[in-house]
C-alpha cells in the first residue's frame, strides 16, 4: 500500500460517502505519508466547509417577493393584449404606406387618363382608315389602300400597341 498514495480515493469521492474500510485505509496510510496526510485533512476541511454551508439559510431582500409578483403581473398583462393591437404595432407603418399608395394610385387612374388619350385615337383613326375606329363608326373608306398606307397601318399599329 505504501506504493499506491490514497489521493485517488479522496479525489474520486467525497470523504462522508467512503466506507469504513476506505476510511480505515486512507488514515493508516496517511500517517505514514505526508502527502496523503495533507490531502485527507484538506478533504475533512471541505466537508466541514460544505456542511456549514449547506446548514446556512439565506433571506431574500424584503422587497424580493414584491418585485417578483410585479414582474410576473406585468408579463401577464402584456400577454393579453389582443392580437390585432400588437399586430399593429409591429406591421402599422407598412399597413399605412401601403394605404397611402393605394390610394394616390386609384386618384391618379381615375384623374390622370382623360389627359392624352383623346389625341392618340384621334391620330390612330387618321392614319389608319381600318382601324376599329374607322370600322365602327363607320367612317369614309375606300376599297383600295396604297403601299404607304398598308406600311403606315402595320407600322402605327405596332408602335402603339408596345
Amino acid at each position: 500500500m505504501k506504493e499506491k498514495h490514497v489521493i485517488e480515493i479522496l479525489e474520486n469521492s467525497p470523504l462522508a460517502s467512503l466506507t469504513e474500510s476506505e476510511l480505515l485505509t486512507v488514515r493508516s496510510h496517511a500517517e505514514g505519508c505526508l502527502a496523503c496526510r495533507r490531502a485527507y485533512e484538506v478533504a475533512q476541511l471541505s466537508t466541514l466547509l460544505i456542511k456549514g454551508r449547506a446548514a446556512e439559510t439565506i433571506e431574500p431582500s424584503p422587497f424580493f417577493q414584491t418585485r417578483v409578483l410585479a414582474a410576473l403581473r406585468e408579463q401577464q398583462a402584456s400577454n393579453n393584449v389582443p392580437v390585432l393591437s400588437r399586430l399593429w404595432k409591429s406591421a402599422g407603418a407598412l399597413v399605412s404606406s401601403m394605404a397611402v399608395t393605394t390610394a394616390a394610385l386609384a386618384a391618379l387612374s381615375f384623374l390622370a387618363p382623360d389627359a392624352g388619350m383623346g389625341t392618340s385615337q384621334e391620330n390612330t383613326a387618321a392614319l389608319n382608315p381600318y382601324s376599329a375606329e374607322a370600322v365602327v363608326f363607320n367612317q369614309d373608306q375606300s376599297d383600295e389602300m396604297t403601299d404607304e398606307q398598308v406600311l403606315s397601318a402595320i407600322y402605327t399599329d405596332e408602335g402603339e400597341a408596345r
